[in-house]
């Protein structure tokens, strides 16, 4: 199984307050920021966007900017995220009509020197994503362990199957997870075969935050040896 990241939501910190948000996650061991991009159509929030990332990526260059698109036409956020910073662009295979359109979003964004990702609701199956992964078209595959949209969510351990289907299918991608993972619920997601662990109230609300963080990284270790 691939090594542990851990990616701290920053859905959940202080929005006031980002950059030094960011900055302690960073500090204390977190491999990745993760911006969760939603369009109020997708998902019925708005968060942020392309010029936020942007104003962010200036203070910690070398950071890893994992973004989750949960927006209707992701092909349109393309040029503004790389041009923002980005690293990892996560669409969600809902959003293609088929296969087709999955694979030329998926050529478009790596023409422009980003990984791709894609994501997956609950109610979405594993093999929606089967064409994409097989043929290499994808550096990640994201699993939501609750309804995109919201943060705080309570995880659902109904989706650990489909977890676990994709870790025996693709034992060397990496598999994120997002929504609802803590102590309490890292064993679970770790040990079907999750090692990218999206946390974002569990990190940013923690009294010890680096503490939180090892829990789960510990966690994806263990299952991995």
């Amino acid at each position: 199984m691939p090594k542990a990241i851990i990616s701290p939501s920053l859905l959940a910190c202080d929005f006031a307050n980002m950059q030094s948000e960011s900055e302690k996650v960073l500090s204390l061991g977190a491999d990745w920021l993760h911006l969760d991009v939603m369009d109020g159509h997708f998902v019925p929030n708005l968060s942020f966007g392309a010029p936020v990332i942007e104003s962010l990526n200036k203070h910690f260059p070398n950071a890893y900017f994992d973004v989750h698109l949960m927006v209707t036409n992701p092909k349109e956020y393309i040029e503004p995220m790389k041009k923002a910073g980005c690293d990892m662009f996560t669409f969600h295979i809902e959003t293609c009509a088929n296969i087709d359109e999955a694979i030329g979003l998926c050529e478009a964004i790596k023409k422009v020197g980003m990984k791709v990702g894609v994501a997956m609701k609950p109610k979405t199956s594993a093999e929606a994503v089967y064409a994409l992964a097989d043929e290499n078209f994808v550096d990640m595959l994201l699993v939501m362990t609750v309804e995109p949209g919201f943060g705080g969510q309570k995880f659902n351990p109904e989706m650990m199957p489909k977890v676990k289907q994709l870790r025996e299918k693709y034992p060397e991608m990496d598999i994120q997870v997002d929504g609802g993972l803590s102590a309490s619920t890292i064993e679970a997601a770790a040990s079907a075969g999750a090692n990218v662990i999206v946390a974002g109230s569990s990190v940013f609300g923690a009294e010890d935050v680096k503490g939180a963080m090892d829990v789960l990284r510990q966690a994806v270790d263990a299952a991995a040896a």
